[in-house]
């Protein structure tokens, strides 16, 4: 059924004018890439080609249209393109979506060491404005051990997932850990002003409480939507867990922001000694497991795992699709390869039924047979991209 569903290409059902899709990209000095051009439609792009022919450079490219480091955490002068006298990178888009097509551009120019903004042509703000026209999640090869690494990783899987509904958490993470690192050098610094040391804490309470509140919101709908999956994917249990999502169990917001501040106050002496801050929500994990076996994502097999992740991004995708009326840019790279078909085919199904545009990578063009008719083809071959039939 699946199969002959994806081959009528008749899942999504909503106004073509709402879904969030790239429609044209520009690369300049981007990795590999000296220049590069994308222009189409709505639809799935595949990008097939050989190893370390750039597909993966393509999406992350896609990935800095919203606010962040991209989907490889990189350092802006790491994305420049390795040739001699090359300083900078740009990439420019059009994206269409509910208010209508918008032009974005973003990079790093020569004598800048910040990442710059531009809407319709014109200097922005900052990249929290990118947040009003675009959201994306995505699933890389490295994110395979996401449940078995330390819990910075997936702190930040699940604040990719709050952005996508809540624009202004990425300015509360900020403004959080830029106190902290502030009380930090001043307490190693040593005779540090009470006073001003007290006004840091404070904005580490009030800014960490609806941190952690806004990952235990989005941990609980996720749970919901994950709960309610059907197909082949396991269901997953969600949860943000830590010392501050324990209190806001337990007692308001505002106690919480209290025994923040107590604590905080009464570690200076330790933090001071160790060299970090021994409470808060950067000390938080996003924990996942499989309903059906009861059993931690951790201690699944490594197929589970995948299973589970890509379970997760559906989810955010179908709730991002009923609160937001569009689903997100998905960037799955080489995720496809190791699916079984009746995985890899409900994936493929879910996709079109979201009306989301995924950036999907591959070697083979085979392994995206099902989607011969429903998705826009492109081979990468030598930091170049091509149209192909």
């Amino acid at each position: 059924m699946q199969d002959a569903a994806i081959a009528r290409n008749d899942f999504y059902t909503g106004p073509a004018d709402t879904r969030l899709a790239v429609t044209r990209l520009r690369l300049t000095d981007f990795r590999s890439y000296q220049r590069a051009e994308y222009d189409g439609d709505a639809r799935p792009v595949v990008l097939t080609g050989p190893n370390g022919a750039g597909k993966t450079n393509m999406l992350e490219a896609v990935s800095f249209l919203a606010p962040g480091r991209g989907l490889r955490q990189a350092r802006l002068s790491e994305i420049d393109r390795r040739a001699d006298g090359v300083v900078g990178w740009g990439v420019a888009a059009t994206v269409s979506g509910a208010s209508g097509p918008v032009d974005l551009g973003t990079g790093r120019e020569q004598d800048q060491q910040r990442r710059t903004v531009r809407l319709n042509g014109v200097p922005a703000s900052g990249q929290s404005t990118l947040a009003e026209y675009v959201s994306v999640v995505w699933l890389t090869p490295q994110m395979d051990r996401l449940f078995l690494d330390g819990a910075s990783a997936r702190r930040r899987f699940l604040d990719r997932l709050v952005f996508g509904f809540d624009t202004a958490h990425a300015g509360r993470v900020g403004s959080y850990e830029h106190a902290m690192r502030e009380r930090l050098r001043l307490l190693k610094a040593g005779g540090a002003d009470n006073v001003w040391l007290s006004a840091l804490e404070e904005t580490m309470a009030e800014r960490g409480v609806a941190i952690a509140a806004a990952r235990q919101d989005m941990a609980h709908r996720l749970a919901r939507a994950c709960a309610e999956g059907t197909g082949p994917f396991p269901r997953a249990g969600i949860a943000a867990t830590g010392d501050v999502e324990t209190w806001l169990d337990n007692g308001p917001a505002l106690a919480a922001e209290d025994r923040l501040r107590e604590q905080l106050a009464q570690s200076r002496r330790t933090d001071a000694e160790s060299g970090r801050t021994a409470v808060g929500p950067h000390r938080s994990d996003f924990s996942v497991w499989h309903l059906e076996k009861d059993m931690p994502a951790d201690q699944c097999s490594t197929g589970e795992q995948k299973a589970l992740l890509i379970a997760v991004v559906l989810a955010d995708a179908r709730l991002q699709a009923a609160e937001r009326g569009a689903a997100p840019l998905l960037l799955l790279d080489e995720v496809v390869a190791h699916l079984d078909a009746e995985k890899r085919q409900a994936l493929f199904a879910e996709i079109l039924s979201l009306g989301a545009q995924a950036w999907l990578t591959g070697t083979d063009r085979e392994t995206f047979a099902e989607l011969e008719s429903s998705v826009q083809f492109f081979r990468v071959a030598n930091a170049a991209l091509e149209r192909t039939s």
